[in-house]
């Protein structure tokens, strides 16, 4: 077993995850632009990962997480997103405060304080921004999203998870109503302009492929010339 990883090997685990890599190889260019560092110190800090049992990792197929590697960004996954709606929950904080905040948390909560913030939260699946909660025991429940800009005119929708990154967007979304669980119907799409006309809780919003970006959802009921 790895020794116990820093800040920097959490943060580099979570970003691995988040690119794919529990299933494959991630490039190392991948991972610079999500870490926001450049690509030299990068791959030095690859080859560390490996050294100590974090990743698996060569230049050709890139970094791909060990077992002992996925563990840990599962956990520090499931500490980000119990703050995340502890935050908001309890708090009240809105939910385009809150993954800075609980960036910030995730490496100074202790197991005992993890476990006691599910408990009290009722062992929630989801955070804010409908991104499911790894389990106690580290499952984190697979599923079939698609972009919202991938659905098309007569499609009904329900959006299932939103990027948590940008909070001017967040706090968009909240204001037209494109929340984790809202139905969301494609009247139209005029792909010269690229523009969509969308139904959310009877309100016409029109937006662009790029509004949508981030926004992620289910199909409930297909345009039936698909």
């Amino acid at each position: 077993m790895p020794d116990q990883p820093t800040q920097a090997v959490q943060d580099y685990l979570k970003a691995i995850h988040r690119l794919g890599g529990a299933d494959e190889g991630v490039a190392s260019g991948k991972i610079a632009s999500a870490l926001g560092v450049k690509a030299p110190s990068v791959t030095g800090m690859l080859k560390r990962l490996a050294d100590a049992g974090w990743i698996e990792y060569t230049s050709g197929t890139g970094a791909k997480l060990s077992p002992a590697g996925l563990s840990e960004a599962l956990r520090v996954i499931r500490r980000h997103r119990l703050v995340e709606l502890f935050l908001t929950q309890v708090l009240k904080l809105d939910w385009s405060e809150v993954d800075a905040e609980a960036e910030a948390l995730e490496h100074a909560i202790s197991p005992r304080l993890e476990q006691a913030l599910a408990d009290y939260l009722g062992e929630p699946h989801e955070d804010p921004h409908g991104h499911p909660i790894p389990s106690r025991t580290g499952e984190l429940k697979a599923r079939n999203l698609k972009r919202l800009s991938e659905f098309r005119a007569g499609d009904v929708v329900v959006v299932r998870e939103a990027q948590d990154d940008n909070p001017d967007r967040l706090r968009h979304w909240r204001t037209q109503g494109l929340t984790p669980g809202a139905r969301v119907h494609v009247l139209a799409y005029q792909e010269l302009d690229d523009l969509f006309e969308v139904e959310v809780d009877g309100t016409l919003i029109r937006l662009g492929s790029e509004g949508l970006t981030g926004l992620r959802g289910e199909l409930v009921t297909a345009n039936s010339a698909q």
